[in-house]
């Protein structure tokens, strides 16, 4: 079934009108509020509109999904320095006062990137950064405490705010916070940040980042340290931390928990619904706990869809007794629901088919960091533009500005886990732990469909046979579906599948259309017989559950655009002579899948070459290697 049937008429881009939007990216790319309204954006605050000015790199909210006013961007120019040595802590580099740092860097970018400033590969697993920091004097006020955000430091970060310990996190995916208000003098603050990066550590959690000097075939240059945004707001004693959303669709209603810093007796949680700019809904409810709840009914409920994108607009404000409000959150949330029905994928209880692109989330100048906001909107409208619905974001945990863009412009996401190679009781600590994280800060967005723990036995090598590697691949998706029962959650994403899996996921790099179309024909009349792909399609001792089928990797067509041959290039089943010749080969893999009713969707390898990797639609330097259109009409066959 298609896809379109699922879909309004109305709502059929053409191609004319998808590549005019194509032709106009560069354009169209303004700088977005950190809301998804579709009013008048409010200016931001001075201390931003400053840094804008000033160069700042990615000077916009990092967080649009909860946003206060009171805050300021740390973004910019601190010093740096390496420690291979591993000096820094017995010679209290922390300290104030003591040696300056030789280098300099620009965060959010790693060291390992350009936009950095240094642009150096080789290994460095422990590094400095060190900045001067004052703080506005409205963060201040009335005893309000100042809290220290970091988006993402890889991997463990232990910060100092004028020579004391502020505190420490584990885990180079998510990112963490720091209430540092009583370390803090009027002005003259120095902050310091240690970050330890094991660069050959192969129970570390590290998706593609390479454990040798250079990078080979599918990896690529490693991420150290600081590599999101940094930044710092104000709020009260008493604010809320966290807010969880969950959309009711078969009930046109929707629930928002709020996650207070400590519990608030004698205050109200509000919380106010608008679309449009009208209101909804709203409610207060007293704050019995630190987890205040309220439940809201939507009146002719509006729904999220990759054709539609409908959010609505979210205020949640903690308030007491007297009406005094203490914390002020804007936010947003689609209406949206995924489940699966008769081997079908259903979107808001109508069937989906699913025409995903794999995304490497890497840029050849900043690596695993989006360099400009525009880049994150111009990679999710090309995929769509060229056909695709969605992503498969792989081995990486992506930027949380990235996914707000995937909710605004309507594209399907599915998160997946950076893995680690070698399986250890370190490394299940280390995964089980930033799991946790990563859901509990990514769970409110609509475009994320499909969580993925591991990919083609990364982490687990052994699980075909071992009971333990088995053991724990059905503990994440029992994890996961414990954190969240709003998402699909595939347990092994390749092959070596549990019974314990919403889609069955397969990777299948055939060359040929023909080849890929008479394996998997079995499919339409005996699912239970799993064709073998060099690895088997279920772990030992367990039955195919009756899941969806999906192929969730294929393709991997690589062909070159101008230019020589490097000596390390490398692309699956050969490179490709002429992009006649990549189109032809293209054109009969996606027939194959298509034309097979027991696939319920795919995913082609990839959006765009990663440094030698040249499998891309895209060269790594975005460029499309065809007509945007004549991709459209592959990937849109049916």
């Amino acid at each position: 079934m298609k896809e379109e049937e699922a879909q309004p008429a109305t709502h059929r881009a053409s191609a004319a009108i998808v590549l005019a939007a194509l032709c106009a990216l560069a354009l169209c790319a303004t700088q977005a509020s950190a809301r998804g309204r579709k009013g008048p954006r409010p200016s931001p605050p001075p201390a931003q509109a400053a840094a804008a000015a000033a160069g700042v790199p990615r000077p916009e909210h990092p967080r649009p999904d909860f946003v206060r006013a009171d805050w300021q961007t740390l973004n910019g120019r601190w010093e740096f320095e390496f420690d291979d040595a591993e000096r820094g802590l017995p010679e209290r580099w922390y300290a104030p006062g003591s040696r300056r740092f030789t280098k300099t860097i620009n965060v959010p970018f790693a060291f390992q990137t350009a936009l950095s400033g240094i642009g150096d590969t080789a290994f460095h697993d422990v590094v400095w950064y060190r900045r001067s920091l004052d703080v506005p004097e409205a963060f201040r006020r009335r005893g309000r405490r100042v809290i220290l955000h970091f988006g993402a430091v890889d991997y463990e970060a232990t910060v100092w705010v004028n020579g004391e310990r502020a505190g420490t996190h584990r885990g180079g995916n998510v990112g963490f916070e720091l209430d540092v208000t009583d370390l803090l003098k009027p002005a003259g603050n120095e902050v310091v940040v240690r970050a330890y990066d094991p660069s050959t550590d192969r129970t570390l959690p590290r998706g593609k980042q390479f454990w040798e000097p250079k990078s080979e075939g599918i990896w690529y240059t490693r991420t150290t340290g600081i590599w999101q945004p940094v930044w710092m707001e104000s709020v009260d004693p008493a604010h809320v931390r966290r807010l969880r959303v969950t959309p009711d669709v078969d009930n046109s209603q929707v629930s928002i928990e709020a996650i207070l810093s400590r519990p608030a007796p004698g205050t109200r949680l509000r919380t106010t619904v608008a679309l449009a700019g009208k209101v909804r809904a709203q409610s207060e409810v007293t704050c019995t706990n630190a987890r205040p709840f309220a439940v809201h009914k939507l009146a002719e409920q509006r729904l999220w869809s990759p054709w539609e994108p409908t959010l609505y607009d979210l205020t949640v404000e903690l308030v007491t007794a007297e009406g005094r409000v203490l914390d002020r959150v804007e936010s947003y949330f689609g209406q949206r629901k995924v489940s699966t029905h008769g081997g079908r994928v259903y979107l808001n209880n109508s069937p989906y088919y699913l025409r995903l692109v794999l995304d490497q989330g890497y840029w050849p100048e900043s690596l695993l960091t989006p360099p400009t906001d525009e880049a994150m909107q111009f990679d999710i409208r090309t995929a769509k533009a060229m056909g695709f619905n969605g992503a498969r974001k792989h081995q990486k945990v992506e930027d949380p500005r990235w996914l707000y863009w995937a909710d605004k412009l309507g594209y399907f996401v599915w998160g997946e886990m950076a893995n680690a190679q070698d399986y250890s009781d370190e490394y299940v600590a280390r995964f089980t732990d930033e799991w946790q994280q990563i859901v509990a800060r990514d769970y409110n967005h609509p475009s994320l469909i499909v969580w993925v723990p591991i990919n083609e036995s990364w982490g687990v090598p052994e699980i075909f046979t071992n009971r333990q590697q088995q053991e724990h691949a059905k503990t994440m998706y029992h994890l996961l579906r414990s954190l969240d029962p709003t998402r699909l959650v595939i347990d092994n994403d390749g092959w070596e599948h549990t019974d314990e899996t919403d889609l069955f996921a397969l990777h299948d790099y055939a060359r040929t259309g023909e080849e890929l179309a008479a394996k998997y024909k079995i499919l339409e009349t005996e699912p239970a017989r799993v064709p073998r792909n060099g690895r088997d399609a279920l772990a030992e001792g367990f039955r195919y559950n009756g899941s969806p089928f999906v192929l969730t990797e294929f393709g991997g067509i690589a062909y070159r655009v101008g230019g020589q041959r490097a000596q390390n290039e490398w692309g699956y089943s050969g490179i490709e002579p002429t992009r006649e010749a990549m189109l032809k080969r293209l054109e009969g893999l996606v027939k194959a899948v298509v034309s097979n009713s027991a696939w319920a969707g795919f995913c082609y390898t990839q959006l765009t070459d990663v440094e030698q990797e040249i499998n891309g639609l895209l060269t790594y330097d975005r460029k499309p290697k065809a007509d945007p259109a004549e991709f459209k009409r592959i990937f849109e066959q049916r």
